[in-house]
C-alpha cells in the first residue's frame, strides 16, 4: 500500500495516526489512505462505542500489538479519529502499512 501523505506522528512512547471510519461495512478492512488519514472499515455500527471498540481492536490486530495499547485519542463520536498505538515507532507503523496489500 502506498503510504504516502499518511499524517503519523511519534512520541517517545509511540505514534498517533489519524483514522477514517466507515462502519456498518461488509469486513474489518485497511481501505487506503484519505488525505493524510488512514481509511478503514469496520463491520460494527457506530452505537454505544461498538465501532470505537472494534477500532482498537482492529488497529491492534494490523499493527500487531496488545489492545491495552492502542488508545482513542480523539473522535470518539465521530468517523474522523486520532488513535495513538503505544511501543511502535514510525518506521515500523509505515513499514506495517507499507506491507499491506492494496484494497
Amino acid at each position: 500500500m502506498d503510504v504516502t501523505g499518511l499524517s503519523v506522528q511519534e512520541w517517545q512512547d509511540g505514534v498517533t495516526l489519524k483514522i477514517k471510519v466507515q462502519p456498518r461495512a461488509g469486513r474489518n478492512v485497511v481501505q487506503g489512505i484519505l488525505g493524510d488519514a488512514l481509511k478503514v472499515a469496520l463491520t460494527a455500527a457506530p452505537v454505544d462505542g461498538e465501532a470505537n471498540r472494534e477500532v482498537v481492536d482492529f488497529i491492534a490486530q494490523v499493527f500487531k500489538v496488545k489492545t491495552a495499547q492502542v488508545k482513542i485519542q480523539s473522535g470518539e463520536k465521530s468517523r474522523n479519529k486520532t488513535v495513538k498505538i503505544v511501543g511502535i515507532t514510525r518506521e515500523t507503523c509505515l513499514m506495517e502499512l507499507a506491507g499491506m496489500p492494496k484494497k
